[in-house]
């Protein structure tokens, strides 16, 4: 049996790796059925994983006496590597395990309400089918977070320049807007096509926080303040109020252009210059959980930042360069 072995050794039969835990198991507690016990497997699998050792190697590793199983001279001297062995196989595993709760984990997402639920809703849900182990934490707000301090880990930001301490992020579009209504109010009440038919038009006002400063002033050097017929608290809001057929309002063009519900009364306008941001702190851009976010919405967000300003462009007008003036 003996020569049998040792010819299928040298003719290269590879034993498995994983065996020599049993080995170790077996040698440390001196039976198969302890062993069994220890590694939770049957007596049956630890003396079929030994025999299996045995075959590949080409040695007896153990004398099965009646009181258990004693290390013969081959096992003894082979017993220092298969503890290496079995260190560097739990090692191996112990890294694996710490990389993959690197790259999974939670990430921190803020933004304004509008873009969390108008544009970020759907990608997030692809990234998930994606990258299950990576749980998005949304914050929609219109209150800036300090990435700096730590309060969120990516913004999707609308800003004129990218500032903050330690911030890195690339730009993806230009903060565009313009007046919306849904089909329905445009097939019982038409579409108005410059200020002078808006002022004759229910207007949904309010926004809140940044956007309602802005929208506020908006309507106020248009001439426009006295046709609010109703104020809501979030874009979110005025969004569900044009599309209820109450009236018009302006609204982001890259949360309301492709909406199929809504339609664009107006040429698009710049924002007072303002830029759409995907931002980290330094610190962050090389975590892979961090990377992986970045890369992802990055790419997403910049697609369809293009796809809106194509259909800007090749259906009505043409945007034009000033903020707060419309056609007359």
């Amino acid at each position: 049996m003996l020569r049998n072995r040792s010819a299928k050794a040298q003719n290269g039969a590879m034993f498995d790796w994983n065996d020599a835990r049993f080995f170790v198991a077996v040698a440390d507690t001196g039976s198969t059925l302890a062993a069994g016990r220890a590694l939770r497997v049957s007596q049956t699998t630890v003396a079929r994983r030994i025999a299996a050792l045995e075959e590949s190697l080409g040695l007896t590793l153990f004398d099965k006496r009646r009181a258990g199983y004693a290390l013969t001279t081959a096992g003894e001297t082979l017993l220092l590597e298969a503890r290496a062995l079995h260190a560097a196989a739990e090692a191996l595993s112990d890294a694996a395990s710490a990389q993959k709760r690197e790259t999974g984990g939670t990430v921190r997402l803020t933004t304004e309400e509008s873009y969390a639920n108008g544009v970020l809703t759907p990608m997030l849900r692809e990234l998930h089918e994606l990258r299950p182990d990576i749980i998005i934490e949304l914050d929609a707000s219109e209150e800036l977070r300090d990435l700096e301090a730590g309060a969120a880990d990516v913004a999707v930001r609308v800003a004129k320049e990218m500032t903050g301490s330690g911030l890195v992020g690339r730009k993806i579009g230009t903060d565009l807007w313009t007046v919306y209504c849904s089909r329905s109010y445009a097939e019982a009440h038409g579409i108005p096509r410059n200020r002078r038919e808006l002022a004759s038009h229910p207007l949904i006002g309010g926004g809140g926080g940044r956007v309602g400063r802005y929208y506020g002033m908006w309507l106020k050097e248009n001439g426009l303040d006295h046709a609010v017929a109703m104020t809501h608290g979030s874009v979110t809001g005025i969004i569900a109020a044009v599309r209820s057929g109450v009236g018009c309002a302006a609204l982001p063009c890259m949360v309301a252009e492709l909406d199929p519900e809504l339609i664009r009364c107006l040429p698009a306008t710049t924002n007072g210059g303002m830029e759409i941001w995907l931002l980290t702190h330094e610190r962050q851009r090389h975590s892979p959980r961090i990377r992986t976010v970045l890369d992802f919405l990055g790419d997403r967000l910049k697609r369809h930042a293009l796809t809106v300003e194509a259909r800007l462009t090749q259906i009505g007008p043409s945007p034009v360069r000033d903020a707060i003036a419309i056609n007359s």
